[in-house]
């Protein structure tokens, strides 16, 4: 491989533009709606807000908040407060803003392991986390990095958890039962309830992974549509992880994690030993962050506040129902899950699903799948609405297609 050398002299930002710009040429057309996860939008004047609050505070530094910025500390305990007001969290609870959904989730590992270490374990061998197979693989990284396993139970027919399966993997050792809310591949929130309880009768930490539903599904329930509950209502939720830059729809990268013990949250804190500056601390895994996303959760919150935040709720759920109605009227085609967000998984009895991903991605979108089951898979935004049309009547054709080669081969990977 020929190493790309470094550049010998500087060039003008017109012409590193030119350049950059001729590189995407390249990528995929998200802003279309053609790629069906990795960004969000509400609306162009929500981004803009986002974007302008952002290079207002590209400079600033969120580490330095209680030192240098006490800017980004204001704006990023109103952000807080916010979340703990809308998932219903008690008045000892407390949160940190982190740059991602994996951070949030190590962050709330780390204060379930802690909770398990200041108590005693009692069986033999590594501490483990107990979840469904539709969990996030954050939590086998988070697992990884301290130690621990992940032990995963089948779900029912819905794509749900199954508590009584969770329940048989149990042991002295387990430090967290995860629920998501929803899962990523079949956009269904699991039964917080149940888990719950399972959770207070074994003692057990329960965290809700709310990267995806955590910031929007409240205004789904605001507006009357049947969105199950996943919050700190349900007594044995200890931790809820919710990502601002999915359907919170603020700029990379935010993310909050959410504690209902304050004295848990500060269990996780990284402090340092002896080094020449003294006590360094922080509530997250990275030191420095960027201020600019703090400021943009902070401007987009304030912008759309929870009026705006219901009418997306609104439209998203039309536009998910649509899409939902739009594939089931394609012979062969059936949805995995009823979905109660905006994320949609489907496949087929009568071809290969992944064939047809193929004869997609030929027509110029990117297909999100799923292995088990086979399926073709979207998070979807609200920039996927206008779009809606034309990935029906090219799913349908490439249905046809692979109907009539009988096609059962693909070469599509599910990442």
């Amino acid at each position: 491989m020929t190493r790309q050398p470094f550049p010998e002299t500087g060039r003008d930002w017109s012409d590193l533009r030119s350049e950059m710009q001729a590189l995407k040429t390249g990528d995929v057309d998200w802003q279309n709606g053609r790629v069906p996860l990795y960004v969000f939008r509400s609306d162009q004047t929500t981004y803009d807000v986002g974007k302008q609050a952002f290079f207002d505070f590209f400079s600033e530094n969120a580490l330095g908040r209680n030192r240098a910025f006490p800017s980004i500390r204001k704006m990023e305990r109103d952000v807080l407060d916010f979340g703990l007001s809308l998932m219903s969290a008690p008045d000892d609870a407390d949160g940190a803003f982190t740059t991602g959904g994996s951070e949030s989730i190590l962050v709330a590992m780390k204060m379930a392991r802690e909770k398990k270490r200041a108590g005693k374990a009692t069986g033999d061998g590594r501490m483990n986390i107990v979840a469904a197979t539709t969990v996030h693989p954050a939590f086998d990284k988070a697992a990884d990095l301290m130690d621990m396993e992940v032990r995963r139970g089948a779900i029912s027919e819905d794509g749900r958890a199954d508590p009584a399966t969770l329940r048989a993997l149990i042991d002295g050792n387990t430090v967290a039962i995860v629920g998501s809310a929803p899962c990523f591949p079949h956009g269904v929130v699991d039964p917080i309830a149940a888990l719950s309880d399972l959770a207070l009768e074994t003692g057990i930490w329960l965290h809700v992974d709310a990267c995806v539903g955590g910031w929007m599904a409240p205004f789904f329930t605001m507006n009357g549509r049947a969105t199950p509950t996943f919050d700190f209502r349900h007594p044995g939720v200890r931790s809820i992880s919710a990502d601002l830059h999915k359907f919170g729809f603020c700029p990379k990268p935010a993310s909050t994690v959410f504690a209902r013990d304050g004295e848990d949250l500060a269990r996780a804190s990284f402090v340092s030993g002896p080094w020449p500056n003294g006590r360094f601390e922080t509530s997250t895994l990275v030191g420095t962050r960027p201020g600019g996303a703090v400021a943009a959760a902070w401007a987009v919150l304030h912008h759309l506040g929870v009026e705006g935040y219901r009418d997306i709720a609104r439209r998203l759920a039309e536009m998910t129902d649509a899409y939902v109605a739009g594939i089931e009227a394609v012979p062969g085609l059936k949805m995995h899950a009823v979905p109660d967000l905006s994320i949609i998984n489907f496949g087929s009895d009568e071809v290969d699903i992944f064939a047809v991903a193929d004869e997609m991605s030929r027509g110029g979108w990117l297909p999100g799948l799923t292995n088990a089951p086979r399926g073709m898979h979207a998070m979807m935004s609200l920039f996927h609405d206008p779009a809606r049309d034309d990935y029906l009547t090219d799913l349908r054709r490439a249905v046809e297609v692979v109907r009539k080669d009988h096609r059962q081969t693909s070469t599509q990977a599910t990442y």
